[in-house]
């Protein structure tokens, strides 16, 4: 049964593309930005790109592990990315991030509420029409198709519901709200469509495998294509297919150095879970990780079609496709059962692969790399004049294209606000107020003070994290991953007084960035200039930290 009906998203966007077909003069004058960077040959058609997103997949404890298709076709036949992070680890605001190129501080995403800007209307208004989708499609011709989960709040009825369909998107075919496998609902081009519980027409991550064939099929021949395909594997409910349900049953969560440790020297959301976990809390997380690991195996089945369509096609060739998810995980790391949102390296760091025209296989690229790079470089690949937009993030073609003596970065931000309402949770009356996420054992794994900001630094010589924290300790953590890869040992107290106050400086420095100012040299750099008196206001007291929005 075919599952798309390929008409775009409404009358404007149907108009628009038709009109483009019809005119290839037309067509010519609008593309005139978006032939010069790309190192397209004249006459040449440009490359197509597909995006695999992957929702709360980590990278740290094996998440890539399952996915042995996914890594023989994308991996190694191109570039793996060792040191590829996000700039906040909880699925709204980074997926804002790859949309926009933006830091969280720049788009205004900061949590998956509309009161947080998730898919809000200022949202709609100020951030979609500037998205890298919205620029392929206007400014340089591309067919744009969607499939799967978009932003946690999409399809709210207070911000236009299911008849939503972003600008920039040909084919819109988009989940409402959060992830699920069965029992949701799709906007398909703004018209809303129910599906049940029946494994052959219902289950997500196949529909979305199906639907993506479909658009291969169906597409035009005369436009390179963009495809952004957002899976709900493997987030929570962790259904797997009936196939997959029985795999991995010798299979537990890492027994890492920080796994069952009590958080020693961390901010004190960390040090209130209780160590050692108590044998459910173990018996949880472990079969929690054993289900994601499964359906994570649907996303390799969907990631093996998708590619031999591609080459049936003859456009695999042509074809760049990425490889990556939302932000991390963890499931025992510092007596904490399972969740993401903290500033660790399980939490932040995520799988990047990419193969495609002019990228050598079975290469790994230790550059320090993050998600606010993927719409640069998609732009990049369709040849669009980087410098037109508002970006923060880098592109990474250089990288896949082996250029020699390149200057890249050292360092990036990560940002997270806090989520709590400043009550006592009723479940939990000896803690205090203004946690969230909590289980059944009172470990809570968020707060309203659970805010921080961090530099992650990877140079020749130094690999280190610093992060400060919104609250009233103005907690600091600092890590020197070189010698504790696991962060077992905060040495904010021990660290060189010195470095701890240039890296304060940078902190506060891309904290307020916008395009061009991310990118400027981190305090290992030689290009680095500190000037203390910076750190000041006018009244001469220290800066005051960005995100505080509740009372202490």
């Amino acid at each position: 049964m075919r599952l798309l009906h390929l008409a775009p998203g409404g009358p404007s966007r149907g108009s628009s593309r038709h009109l483009l077909a019809c005119r290839p003069a037309l067509l010519l004058l609008l593309l005139s930005g978006c032939l010069g960077a790309s190192g397209v040959a004249a006459g040449s058609r440009r490359p197509n790109v597909v995006l695999l997103l992957t929702d709360d997949q980590d990278e740290v404890l094996g998440g890539m592990t399952p996915l042995k298709k996914t890594k023989a076709l994308i991996g190694e036949m191109g570039m793996t990315f060792s040191s590829a992070y996000v700039p906040s680890a909880l699925c709204c605001p980074s997926r804002a991030s790859i949309l926009t190129g933006k830091y969280p501080h720049n788009h205004h995403v900061v949590n998956n509420t509309l009161e947080g800007n998730c898919s809000s209307k200022s949202w709609q208004k100020i951030q979609e029409p500037n998205t890298f989708p919205a620029i392929l499609r206007s400014m340089c011709g591309y067919q744009t198709f969607f499939a799967g989960k978009y932003l946690n709040e999409y399809g709210a009825p207070d911000a236009g519901g299911l008849e939503h369909v972003p600008l920039g998107w040909s084919y819109w075919y988009a989940l409402e709200k959060n992830s699920k496998y069965y029992n949701y609902t799709l906007s398909i081009n703004g018209k809303a469509r129910k599906h049940g519980e029946n494994y052959s027409v219902d289950y997500l991550t196949d529909v979305l495998a199906n639907v993506s064939l479909d658009f291969l099929d169906y597409k035009s021949n005369f436009e390179p294509f963009f495809m952004m395909i957002s899976t709900p594997a493997p987030h929570s409910p962790w259904t797997a297919a009936p196939q997959y349900q029985k795999t991995f049953q010798n299979v537990f969560a890492p027994r890492n150095k920080n796994f069952n440790v009590h958080g020693t020297n961390k901010h004190w959301l960390i040090r209130q879970a209780k160590t050692p976990m108590t044998n459910s809390s173990i018996q949880f997380l472990d079969n929690a990780f054993r289900k994601r690991w499964q359906t994570l195996l649907s996303v390799d089945d969907l990631v093996e079609k998708l590619v031999k369509r591609l080459e049936f096609t003859g456009e695999l060739n042509n074809t760049y496709i990425f490889y990556t998810s939302d932000n991390g995980y963890h499931t025992g790391q510092f007596s904490l059962p399972i969740d993401k949102r903290q500033l660790y390296e399980f939490d932040i760091k995520v799988p990047l692969l990419v193969r495609g025209p002019g990228i050598k296989a079975n290469q790994t690229s230790k550059m320090l790399v993050a998600n606010i790079d993927l719409g640069p470089t998609i732009l990049d690949i369709a040849g669009y004049n980087l410098n037109k937009t508002q970006m923060d993030g880098m592109s990474l073609l250089p990288i896949l294209r082996g250029t020699s003596n390149l200057t890249w970065r050292s360092d990036v931000l990560v940002e997270y606000q806090g989520e709590g309402q400043n009550v006592t949770d009723p479940t939990c009356p000896s803690l205090s107020p203004g946690v969230s996420q909590c289980f059944p054992d009172c470990v809570c794994e968020d707060a309203y003070n659970n805010t921080y900001a961090c530099v992650r630094t990877m140079s020749a010589l130094w690999n280190l994290q610093y992060c400060e924290f919104d609250d009233q300790e103005v907690f600091v953590e600092v890590y020197n991953l070189t010698a504790d890869p696991d962060q077992i040992t905060n040495i904010a107290k021990s660290i060189d007084p010195e470095l701890l106050g240039k890296m304060n400086y940078r902190l506060m420095m891309l904290q307020s960035c916008s395009g061009p100012t991310c990118r400027t040299p981190g305090v290992f750099d030689p290009g680095y200039r500190f000037d203390p008196r910076l750190m000041f206001s006018n009244h001469g007291s220290v800066r005051m930290r960005r995100f505080s929005k509740h009372p202490l």
